[in-house]
């Protein structure tokens, strides 16, 4: 992070590992290094703020405590903030598979959109094929598999919700980006709910955790379990995101960690 100057990367730094050649350089001090580890998570974030411009500023902002590798404006323009060899501090506590330090291991991008508490909007055209294009460049440079492009959401439960329900997932698929199989239908009747115990809730759990969700086989269904399945419809089956591990929600899941 030499050129503090905003900017194109230059010849030689648009051809190394860290950098995208299509993204204005525009650095945070809010980086340190990825202790040893090498990216193998893309996360995905929408910015939560009233403003995309203020959503920059705050992530290039020492005070603020956080950054990401790379910012979406609504119009496509992409911004690089932190070297994709550098840890931006962009995940929190958060988990995947065996992974606990998120941000050590994956490369975060942000998203502009204002998020729920500023009138979460849909993801524009433009900005979604910006990110399409920018996320396949990034698997192509660390040979990162399509399921390891997942949300915030995702990787801290409960914690964050975005990029949210409105997110085009399947749009992504169709790309060869993260895990999507189409959600199924919902139906009346029962499901499993907090207080509920047994094999049918481990099942679950199992199910849950082979996807990489941070939650551990304990055979009752507990607040934090609602939790994790509320993030996994919020993903997989957005219509109804109650926690409820209704017959649609169980039947989605089983197709997916089947695959």
């Amino acid at each position: 992070m030499s050129d503090p100057s905003p900017g194109r990367a230059d010849a030689s730094e648009a051809t190394s590992p860290g950098r995208d050649p299509e993204a204005e350089w525009r650095p945070s001090p809010n980086v340190d290094s990825r202790r040893g580890a090498e990216p193998s998570l893309i996360v995905l974030h929408y910015t939560g703020m009233a403003s995309a411009d203020e959503a920059l500023a705050w992530l290039r902002d020492p005070r603020s405590k956080v950054s990401a590798h790379y910012f979406v404006f609504e119009d496509g323009r992409l911004v690089q903030s932190v070297d994709e060899t550098e840890r931006a501090w962009h995940a929190g506590l958060s988990g995947w598979h065996q992974i606990r330090d998120v941000n050590a291991a994956s490369i975060g991008v942000e998203i502009a959109n204002p998020g729920h508490d500023h009138g979460y909007q849909e993801f524009p055209e433009p900005q979604i094929a910006a990110t399409i294009g920018l996320v396949k460049r990034i698997m192509a440079r660390w040979q990162i598999a399509p399921e390891g492009v997942v949300a915030h959401s995702d990787v801290a439960p409960g914690r964050k919700i975005d990029p949210g329900e409105k997110f085009p997932w399947e749009r992504f698929a169709a790309a060869e980006i993260g895990r999507y199989v189409s959600p199924s239908p919902i139906m009346d009747g029962s499901a499993l709910v907090v207080g509920d115990v047994g094999q049918p809730v481990a099942r679950l759990q199992r199910s849950l955790a082979s996807l990489g969700y941070p939650i551990e086989e304990t055979a009752s269904y507990d607040t934090y379990t609602e939790t994790v399945v509320a993030a996994f419809q919020r993903h997989y089956r957005p219509e109804r995101i109650d926690g409820r591990a209704d017959r649609s929600t169980l039947a989605t899941l089983e197709r997916l960690a089947s695959e």
